[in-house]
């Protein structure tokens, strides 16, 4: 008799669970992004909520809620219902490295669950036109000639662009100091007018300064070559070998989303990131298309967060 009452309970809950992720959505997804309207984020999350909207019959409300290196967001979706009707557009930071620099109100890894990466991109390395360095070795030797008198920007404290650069001190044996802004378009801004002497950006930020010839590119931060950028050579070929840092994107939900409902919007997002006018458009944003599967991204998230973690410790970044 127990065992037939425990298989029955067995047989309701995965009937109860077929039927929620049968029926999903039944109201409008609500789609909240970590950066502000216009961002290279919001790009994509409004890409993707277009197409979500066609292939699901809901519309996808965009929320955008910047603020405090993407935690606001963050903690905003672990606290959601965890019915399939919230999303989070988020990033690196808040996925996988912001809990080592501050204390936070949710865990990232227990109080979130990854459905897919979306996108990929390296940082880009630039330098005021004016400022006498065409290479990652000639800035390494321009700055340690000039140790702490040459300042570099960054789009905020924890950022990418913080940890990517402090990443890159410490590679290069160098000394210069950081001037923190609050977003990318000011750090970008500040190079340009050369107020600061150095930035790793994403491309999307920088390029109208590249175009009106006031930056310099001098390298990326991939792996290999970045295929929007094919001339430009990476920091790794430029004299520090095994230097990579990525910026990278993904959806995830809050803990306890039903498996079937992750699944199903693993698969659609996956199909949308294959369209030919997504990938242009995400491309014309300086972005890489990615795609995957949900555990694809949460090994990525992991394997982030072990590396990123022992640069804080080494460097001694904080958020604050």
């Amino acid at each position: 008799m127990t065992f037939r009452r425990l298989l029955l309970a067995t047989i309701l809950a995965l009937v109860s669970l077929t039927s929620i992720a049968d029926t999903w959505p039944n109201r409008p997804i609500r789609f909240v992004v970590a950066a502000p309207g216009g961002s290279s984020l919001d790009v994509i999350a409004r890409t993707l909520g277009e197409k979500l909207k066609e292939r699901l019959g809901q519309p996808v409300v965009i929320d955008n809620i910047p603020g405090a290196s993407g935690t606001i967001a963050s903690g905003n979706v672990a606290r959601a219902a965890p019915d399939g009707h919230t999303l989070l557009m988020s990033y690196n930071g808040p996925l996988a490295y912001t809990q080592y620099l501050t204390t936070l109100p949710y865990d990232p890894q227990k109080d979130l669950v990854p459905v897919i990466q979306t996108s990929s991109q390296p940082n880009v390395l630039v330098v005021p036109a004016h400022l006498p360095v065409k290479s990652v070795a000639e800035l390494v030797d321009y700055a340690k000639s000039r140790p702490g008198k040459l300042n570099y920007a960054s789009v905020g404290n924890g950022s990418s662009s913080h940890l990517t650069m402090e990443l890159f001190k410490s590679m290069a044996g160098m000394y210069v100091v950081h001037i923190p802004y609050n977003g990318a378009p000011p750090a970008a801004l500040s190079v340009a007018t050369g107020d600061t002497q150095m930035l790793f950006s994403v491309p999307s930020v920088v390029m109208p300064h590249l175009r009106s010839g006031k930056v310099r590119a001098i390298a990326v931060t991939s792996a290999s070559r970045f295929t929007l950028m094919p001339d430009l050579p990476t920091v790794a070929e430029s004299g520090l070998p095994k230097f990579e840092s990525l910026t990278w994107n993904g959806i995830v939900v809050p803990a306890g989303t039903p498996p079937d409902i992750i699944k199903r919007l693993n698969r659609e997002v996956d199909a949308i990131l294959q369209l030919p006018d997504v990938k242009a458009r995400l491309n014309n944003a300086g972005l890489d298309p990615v795609g995957g599967s949900p555990e694809q991204f949460k090994a990525l998230i992991a394997s982030e967060a072990r590396k990123w973690s022992e640069i804080i410790r080494r460097t001694g970044a904080k958020l604050d």
